[in-house]
């Protein structure tokens, strides 16, 4: 599938997302990161959405873009933060804060040489942080992006793009799951 045949199959009821999903995928509508970091952003968004067909054709829009290491550099940050944002979530909420305080003891030695600029898999690693609900992790990558200089701006179309991409997933999903709500719209 692709961009175009993922785009052709959301609903009417969701047809802002059409809109939205061109938007966040070009520099026009996603100002301060190159087509390179949209890409990357959409590739781990796509991923922690779990809908296989938006991987795939944003997979393969985005390689034509970024090197096949860099497109890896999105899938580590995609794995690297299923783990964290699950670990570091818990910590962040439960009431016993000792638990935050113990060592957490899980490897991360991909975060050290991802196979991208660290900057875009901070990006990514924000993205999907967004779209797994860890606040402690989107405010460590937030702090870091902002650090290094990259714009708020920037860090905004990065989450907008998660946004877009987790919404888009979960509707074509229940549109394919349930053709009776595709047929509605």
């Amino acid at each position: 599938m692709s961009i175009a045949q993922i785009k052709s199959s959301i609903p009417d009821h969701a047809k802002d997302l059409r809109l939205n999903l061109d938007s966040v995928l070009s520099e026009t509508g996603a100002p301060g990161l190159t087509q390179k970091q949209i890409g990357l952003v959409a590739l781990a968004s796509a991923i922690a959405s779990r809908f296989e067909p938006l991987v795939a054709a944003v997979g393969a829009e985005a390689a034509r873009h970024a090197s096949p290491q860099e497109l890896d550099g999105a899938r580590t940050a995609a794995a690297i933060m299923a783990m964290n944002n699950v670990y570091y979530r818990f910590t962040h909420l439960v009431e016993d804060k000792e638990y935050a305080t113990l060592r957490a003891g899980l490897r991360m030695n991909a975060m050290a040489n991802p196979g991208c600029d660290k900057l875009d898999f901070e990006l990514a690693s924000l993205a999907v942080s967004a779209i797994n609900g860890c606040g402690m992790c989107m405010d460590s990558h937030e702090k870091t992006l902002r650090k290094h200089g990259v714009s708020a701006q920037a860090i905004q179309s990065a989450v907008r793009i998660a946004a877009v991409m987790h919404a888009v997933a979960v509707t074509v999903e229940q549109s394919a799951a349930k053709p009776e709500l595709a047929a509605a719209a």
